[in-house]
């Protein structure tokens, strides 16, 4: 099985390839910086959803793969709270793509704010904890609950639910 990532982050391709691996026999993984098309900071759910149906999309187109992952992290509010959120999506060769979405946890003020001021949050947290490439690592999730649940867990939760959608597509043909 091809499948391809549109992503090079380490926290997105470790999901996929940990829950992919459970599933397919030697799978063979293609990774590509596949455009989100949308803003650097997605701030909504559909933007953030958006991001992942296209980087997904992208990634297909551009490796033939059989199948594709795109993952996006955003955030969002609701009643004044900034929560943080995170989509992903499936492509199949023929283009009919799976979506699902994952965690979501409050952000501190502090940070809600900045983000607010137009700032991204993987730079506002690598200055809030004073560690580099947290994008990479343990994520806004990761530092705000500490450490029980890492940005890659969380996206493997969307993998699963975005294969898990695909292989019951598959068994009911």
């Amino acid at each position: 099985m091809n499948i391809a990532i549109g992503t090079t982050n380490k926290a997105k391709t470790e999901a996929v390839e940990v829950i992919a691996k459970k599933y397919f026999d030697k799978p063979n993984f293609t990774y590509v910086k596949a455009a989100s098309q949308v803003s650097e900071q997605p701030m909504t759910h559909d933007e953030t959803r958006l991001g992942a149906i296209n980087r997904s999309q992208n990634a297909i187109k551009e490796t033939g793969a059989q199948l594709s992952f795109g993952l996006e992290g955003g955030v969002t509010e609701i009643d004044g709270v900034m929560y943080v959120c995170n989509w992903g999506a499936l492509t199949i060769s023929d283009g009919t793509t799976y979506t699902a979405a994952g965690a979501q946890i409050i952000l501190p003020e502090e940070i809600a704010q900045e983000i607010r001021a137009g700032k991204e949050l993987g730079p506002v947290m690598e200055h809030y904890t004073q560690r580099r490439d947290i994008r990479q690592g343990a994520g806004a999730v990761g530092v705000f609950t500490q450490g029980l649940v890492s940005r890659q867990m969380m996206f493997e939760h969307i993998v699963s639910l975005l294969l898990g959608q695909y292989l019951f597509t598959l068994a009911h043909e």
